[in-house]
């Protein structure tokens, strides 16, 4: 096997058996092929995501779209679907895209450095509050975010003292978003509907609070992981001579084959987990029986070579398959991959054509177990002053 390209150690790299039960009950699934008809598989339901939190919520509040299956949920992607597709976000975003990145690059020119996720996240937060409707917002939403997704969570109860702090944490979180976000947002359009996420969820009879539920979830979905993806992209241009140049060189359609490549190989979530609710054939001649826990392993179905090819674990943009199964598959896809990836690289394209732009440091990576995730921080970047 070629050398390996990965910046981020996840373990496994080869796909042995496709389809295994583990001694922990937990059915993993390595393969590609397995792991993307399991996703299109309609007899199962969210098992990660926080979907413990969700399930606390009152009986009263309707659930995030991510947390929903069924017919229901097909129903919700198929009107909201006009939001994300490449010639909406072409038509509607790229503009935002352009002005919020060259105003992260202004900072950088004027301070001489930064600390590259504090500008991909700006960025991240200013495109998907375009997108969701998010455009009333008080000063300080990027901090409210931060502080609503730390780096470690703690875990909510009532019979201790840490457990009561996570409570109250949780709960003041909320309500500052709310207050601060998404009630604006929702009494403007009440008065004044736009073409957005939020004026749809209004017309369908949502409430308030079920608005701040699939706000909060899109903001995890484009904000967190896009931020983690866009020091990833840079980490790889930084530290390859040759990928960079091929980058700068590129017209768009390039560059982006180079930044799916980039997203098969270090996917910004490692695994999928679902739950059955029927018995579930895959390929293979494989039977997962009715409630059990699949765990899709992302990172590892990525690198298989029956649809991959050679060299899984080197940076070859042009493969057969793009991202794989990095944005997942089936009915969860995730909506906003073209978001995602236009922004990254207009990002991407401007921090590089900058004089003199160099990493003075790398990032340090940190593990969210969750969802077999990475966290990048302290990437700084300079340019010439």
């Amino acid at each position: 096997m070629a050398a390996n390209a990965r910046k981020i150690d996840r373990g496994e790299t080869e796909v042995a058996c496709p389809v295994r039960h583990d001694d922990d009950g937990v059915w993993r699934i390595t393969g590609y092929a397995a792991g993307r008809a399991f996703l299109r598989e309609t007899a199962t339901v969210q098992a990660g995501l926080g979907i413990e939190t969700i399930e606390k919520m009152p009986a009263r509040m309707r659930r995030p779209v991510l947390y929903r299956d069924g017919p229901e949920h097909r129903e919700h992607r198929r009107q909201t679907a006009r939001f994300f597709t490449a010639r909406r976000v072409d038509q509607s975003y790229r503009d935002t895209m352009q002005r919020v990145a060259e105003a992260q690059l202004d900072r950088l020119r004027r301070d001489g450095s930064a600390d590259l996720s504090e500008l991909s996240f700006q960025l991240a937060v200013e495109v998907a509050a375009a997108v969701i409707g998010l455009t009333e917002s008080r000063p300080g939403i990027k901090q409210r975010l931060e502080r609503f997704f730390p780096d470690k969570f703690g875990t909510p109860g009532f019979t201790s003292l840490h457990g009561l702090y996570w409570v109250y944490r949780q709960v003041t979180n909320w309500a500052r978003i709310y207050f601060n976000d998404v009630r604006p947002a929702v009494q403007a359009r009440r008065k004044s509907p736009k073409d957005d996420l939020i004026s749809h969820l209004i017309g369908e009879g949502c409430s308030a609070a079920d608005i701040l539920g699939e706000c909060l979830t899109f903001a995890a979905a484009g904000m967190v992981t896009t931020r983690e993806f866009i020091v990833l992209a840079a980490w790889h241009l930084f530290t390859d001579a040759d990928l960079l140049a091929g980058y700068q060189a590129a017209q768009e359609p390039e560059r982006l084959a180079i930044l799916h490549e980039l997203l098969r190989l270090e996917p910004v979530l490692g695994h999928i987990r679902r739950r059955t609710t029927e018995p579930v054939d895959i390929p293979g001649g494989f039977t997962v029986p009715q409630g059990a826990m699949v765990h899709v392993q992302i990172d590892t179905a990525n690198l298989d070579t029956d649809v991959v090819g050679e060299q899984p674990l080197a940076v070859c943009p042009g493969r057969e398959i793009t991202t794989g199964l990095s944005f997942g598959d089936g009915a969860h896809k995730c909506p906003g991959a073209h978001v995602a990836m236009l922004e990254t690289d207009i990002f991407l394209t401007k921090l590089f054509a900058l004089d003199g732009i160099t990493m003075q440091s790398p990032p340090t990576m940190s593990h969210k177990p969750d969802i077999d995730g990475y966290e990048l921080r302290g990437m700084r970047v300079a340019v010439k002053s």
